[in-house]
């Protein structure tokens, strides 16, 4: 919603400064120097919003395409807030138009599709023998995750645009209106109720939670983050990861994103806001970075990986918040992840390359072309494979190995 927000604000500030005759040759007393002056100053500004281009790199990995298999007709940038899903053995994709399907995550064989009648805006989860997805209009289904069989579908208050998540007792649902639903996983049933006030302008693109077998704990756009008990939603702390200080709703937003664990501590981004690190068991805040990011950080031993708003990717150590690396090589390029698998740090772009970073100093050692229409969904891993789902609505598999 940022970049749909800037966009309409640059295009309204061109149009009014048109309308009032600003920059009318007439006035000019240098007409032909200041109009090539003019024209060297656009190109200056389109050059510095236009994504960053791709140099030449030295590959020391390979992305190995396993396998590619069509999801369905393609998603559109703006809708693109589905993602797949992954368990043990399989993963898990959908599309706005309602199919669902499951593949063999080693071999890409397709086990069952299900044609819901619905658009779908919010999943893919995996878990606990289920899968489930949300729609538009607050329903959320699950599926069985063996046979695609529906199980249940209950309608909940709000636009559900993020993947539900399971632990072995309960399903947790966070919707567009800032609630969070604990759902049985046996029929569907409300078993407790997060709400919490929402400001009045916020990303669109509600976070997952993060579920543990003891805890839920999710970060809501007012930059808060809350720890509740999975059975019965009691609410075990609250901790502020960022304040909206600006003097507009825009400068005050402060969405947080999916909360990640590495170990007993938590880590958690925001967009213009802050990396921060809590303990998982009381929330105290151990260190904060300045940033903003619309993307969920990534953790690996000792460090924790975030791409900001900007298209940097940085390592930050994880005992201390400190910058150890920063990339700065994939500048506006619309970037989604970061993901960590094995020893190096995969994020996709717009215009439908993966690449790989080195874990140890953020230099750029591997990529490939994986669609044309290029990436807006967040990838998924099984610690072996990365599962990509693009805008042209292909599903692809891919091994990083070294050359």
């Amino acid at each position: 919603m940022s970049r749909i927000i800037s966009v309409l604000l640059c295009a309204l500030l061109l149009s009014a400064c048109s309308w009032l005759g600003l920059g009318d040759k007439s006035t000019e007393q240098n007409p032909t120097d200041d109009s090539e002056a003019a024209n060297l100053d656009e190109a200056d500004d389109k050059e510095k919003n236009e994504p960053k281009k791709l140099s030449s790199i030295d590959e020391t990995v390979k992305f190995k395409k396993v396998w590619r298999k069509s999801v369905g007709n393609g998603e559109e940038v703006y809708l693109a807030t589905l993602h797949p899903g992954v368990d043990k053995t399989n993963v898990y994709a959908a599309n706005n138009e309602g199919r669902v399907s499951a593949w063999s995550s080693e071999d890409g064989k397709r086990l069952w599709r299900t044609d819901l009648d619905l658009n779908l805006s919010g999943g893919v989860g995996a878990g606990s023998g289920l899968v489930a997805v949300g729609s538009a209009k607050g329903e959320v289904i699950a599926l069985e995750s063996t046979s695609g069989e529906e199980r249940w579908r209950v309608s909940l208050t709000s636009e559900i645009l993020s993947a539900p998540v399971m632990n072995s007792r309960v399903m947790v649902v966070q919707t567009q209106d800032g609630k969070l639903y604990a759902l049985s996983l046996d029929n569907g049933q409300e078993l407790w109720r997060f709400v919490t006030d929402m400001p009045v302008l916020t990303l669109r693109g509600t976070p997952s939670p993060l579920i543990t077998g003891r805890m839920v704990i999710a970060g809501f756009a007012s930059g808060k983050i809350v720890a509740l008990e999975a059975a019965n939603g009691a609410q075990l702390w609250e901790a502020k990861l960022a304040t909206g200080d600006g003097k507009t709703e825009l400068e005050r937003m402060v969405d947080v994103n999916t909360p990640v664990l590495g170990g007993d501590v938590l880590y958690a981004t925001s967009y213009q806001g802050r990396t921060g690190a809590f303990s998982r068991g009381a929330g105290r805040e151990l260190w904060a970075h300045e940033g903003s990011s619309y993307q969920a950080p990534a953790f690996g031993p000792g460090r924790v990986y975030v791409v900001d708003t900007d298209g940097q990717v940085l390592g930050l150590r994880s005992s201390s918040g400190r910058p150890q690396w920063t990339n700065t090589d994939l500048l506006r390029r619309g970037l989604i992840g970061p993901l960590v698998l094995g020893e190096h740090v995969v994020v996709a772009d717009s215009e439908g390359y993966l690449h790989a970073l080195s874990k140890v100093d953020g230099t750029l050692v591997g990529r490939v072309k994986v669609d044309g229409d290029g990436i807006s969904m967040l990838m998924v891993s099984d610690g072996d494979k990365v599962f990509v789902q693009d805008n042209d609505g292909d599903l692809s598999a891919y091994k990083l190995l070294s050359k």
